[in-house]
């Protein structure tokens, strides 16, 4: 193999693929990722946002032929995102199986599987790499702290959405990076760089990917998707094989609930509460973002306490503690997974979304996420209401 391609990307300028990467991108399963956007419903508040997992693909290839020749590596970071789902991580915040364990399903069949063997590439080593679980001195240039998935990710989502707070310094920590004998570590000439990095993601979780009117969408969608599953119109596994377009015509057919069209007119589910994590009580528990059976038991609960249909209010408090993970070799000293925590934190907030005009009492929503989930569980199961008359005392309008 001698021939190879140079695509123009508008973050990279130029994309160099080599014939190994050509072989995979010529795939149906690769060729797929062209019609998944990248950031899902975010599109709705910035029209720019309509960039698909498959330039970003060809970016963290790119990243990765700077970084190293190994070709498993490379192919790797083009592969990371094979197995994702239509319309960023809603589909795994409302309770499918993560994107990487999905990848398998694509590298060992059909096409795809057939170019790996023809380039002698072994599909378990790459699983491997892309679920975090390789014992390669390499893997945290697929998946870790710096990985070039986020560099490219964090870079391009914020150029597409046109803001300026994804901004990195990319060179600078590729051209520090090193391998030691724990993995992938920085040179301390890149720490400013890695906080660059940190801060350009709290930047963006706070002003794109958790905006308002993106969550509201996406509680919206993933109701959505939720019951259309549940009456077995849709199955999970023809979900994770389809597209943005095809997925949304699908849920568009015998729909009862009415949240297809509303997202299709941009009806949005507007905030009836929205509260900063800093003015919550320190102990918040995480069941809203990671148990979406009991949410979603939660929210019909509420909807009915507050007089409202069943699929009319939306309970949100995302949660992704290991987002500024950076557990990094050398950097325990340097008090950065304190900071990490904080803009965790800082990031995060408590909403209520509501289809109708609602008061929504706050005290007693706080209360709920100061709750275990097998409290909230047990409620639930003995018909108390999840409204304490003490909650009940303060509302948000």
């Amino acid at each position: 193999m001698s021939q190879f391609e140079v695509v123009r990307d508008p973050l990279w300028n130029n994309i160099r693929l080599e014939p190994e990467a050509l072989a995979i991108i010529d795939t149906p399963a690769f060729q797929r990722l062209r019609y998944v956007r990248q950031l899902g419903h975010a599109f709705l508040v910035y029209p720019g946002a309509t960039h698909t997992r498959f330039e970003h693909a060809l970016g963290a290839y790119h990243l990765a032929c700077r970084v190293t020749k190994d070709l498993e590596v490379q192919l790797a970071a083009l592969l990371h995102d094979i197995g994702h789902y239509p319309f960023s991580h809603a589909l795994e915040e409302a309770g499918l199986p993560p994107h990487e364990s999905l990848a398998a399903r694509h590298l060992r069949t059909g096409a795809l599987a057939t170019a790996l063997e023809r380039l002698g590439v072994s599909a378990d080593r790459l699983l491997e790499l892309i679920q975090g679980t390789s014992s390669s001195p390499l893997a945290g240039l697929v998946s870790g702290p710096i990985d070039v998935d986020k560099l490219d990710y964090l870079s391009r989502d914020a150029t597409m959405c046109g803001v300026p707070y994804g901004v990195i310094d990319v060179d600078r920590l590729l051209t520090s990076l090193t391998v030691s004998a724990e993995g992938v570590a920085l040179h301390a000439k890149g720490l400013a760089a890695l906080e660059s990095l940190l801060f350009a993601k709290y930047q963006m979780y706070r002003n794109v990917y958790w905006h308002h009117a993106v969550r509201s969408a996406t509680a919206m969608f993933k109701r959505l998707v939720r019951r259309a599953i549940a009456a077995r119109r849709m199955s999970p596994d023809d979900i994770a094989v389809a597209t943005d377009d095809g997925l949304s015509h699908e849920l568009q057919h015998n729909d009862q609930t009415g949240l297809a069209r509303a997202l299709r007119e941009r009806r949005l589910a507007k905030r009836a509460l929205d509260l900063p994590a800093t003015d919550l009580p320190v102990e918040t528990f995480d069941w809203p973002s990671r148990d979406p059976d009991l949410l979603e038991s939660v929210e019909e609960r509420l909807a009915r306490e507050l007089g409202l249909r069943p699929d009319q209010l939306f309970l949100d408090f995302p949660a992704k503690p290991d987002m500024f993970d950076v557990s990094l070799p050398g950097l325990g000293s340097l008090g950065l997974p304190r900071v990490a925590a904080e803009l965790h934190r800082s990031a995060q907030r408590l909403r209520v979304f509501v289809l109708e005009p609602a008061e929504i009492p706050a005290r007693a929503i706080i209360e709920l996420v100061t709750v275990p989930r097998e409290e909230i569980a047990a409620r639930l199961a003995g018909d108390r209401s999840l409204l304490s008359a003490a909650g009940r005392g303060s509302a948000a309008s």
